[in-house]
């Protein structure tokens, strides 16, 4: 079983995006899985001078994403970029230099939008901040999702338009998780030997860096 953080880019209560991230989570490739949905919106913006003293929230967040062995990204698309709580929140786990909350760990990327381009570029833009961030990203298939009233059912399931796709997306990005899991285990473990950092059992520390 993977633990999955789902993260929605937007805020919107009857957001189009939540609604889809929520029906995918009942797809038959999820269930066996773990799914949290870390809160974004009570973040403050973001500041560096607060990297010594971050807020409750930004301590929250980073130990959710931490807990979590994959991520899955769900976001519109606002003014052909990602929406700014998002980076917002983006920022707030990747921070301070070398304490990133989500470095390493496995993501995917949906979009929902009412027009044709279904989100592209906000995913273009999001794939670059994560590979930045050194998140091994689900490259295909791309899920540029056009939001129509089938989409997601009356009882909250995905509809039988999307169902296949989606579902095959979700099994797809799992695997990676998993195929990601088993090569970290594997390499932590050769280098905790190598390097003699290991103090218990499954524990290798790092070396600290300074702060840009």
């Amino acid at each position: 079983m993977s633990k999955i953080a789902v993260i929605v880019g937007s805020l919107r209560r009857e957001s189009i995006n939540r609604r889809l991230a929520r029906a995918m989570v009942r797809l038959p490739a999820a269930q066996g899985h773990e799914f949290s949905w870390p809160e974004i919106g009570d973040l403050p913006l973001y500041d560096q001078d607060d990297d010594s003293s971050p807020s409750a929230q930004t301590t929250r967040l980073k130990h959710e994403i931490r807990a979590a062995d994959g991520v899955i990204f769900v976001t519109p698309e606002y003014n052909r970029s990602i929406p700014g709580v998002l980076k917002n929140a983006v920022d707030h786990a990747s921070r301070p230099y070398g304490d990133s909350a989500w470095a390493g760990k496995p993501a995917g990327i949906v979009s929902v939008s009412g027009g044709k381009p279904g989100a592209a570029m906000a995913q273009q833009h999001l794939r670059n901040v994560l590979a930045y961030l050194d998140m091994p990203t689900l490259a295909q298939p791309e899920a540029f999702i056009r939001w129509t009233d089938e989409l997601v059912t009356a009882e909250g399931e995905v509809g039988e338009h999307s169902r296949d796709f989606l579902n095959d997306w979700m099994g797809r990005f799992l695997k990676l998780v998993e195929t990601h899991s088993k090569g970290s285990r594997s390499r932590s473990g050769r280098n905790c030997a190598r390097s003699g950092r290991q103090s218990r059992p499954g524990a290798c520390h790092a070396p600290s860096r300074d702060p840009s």
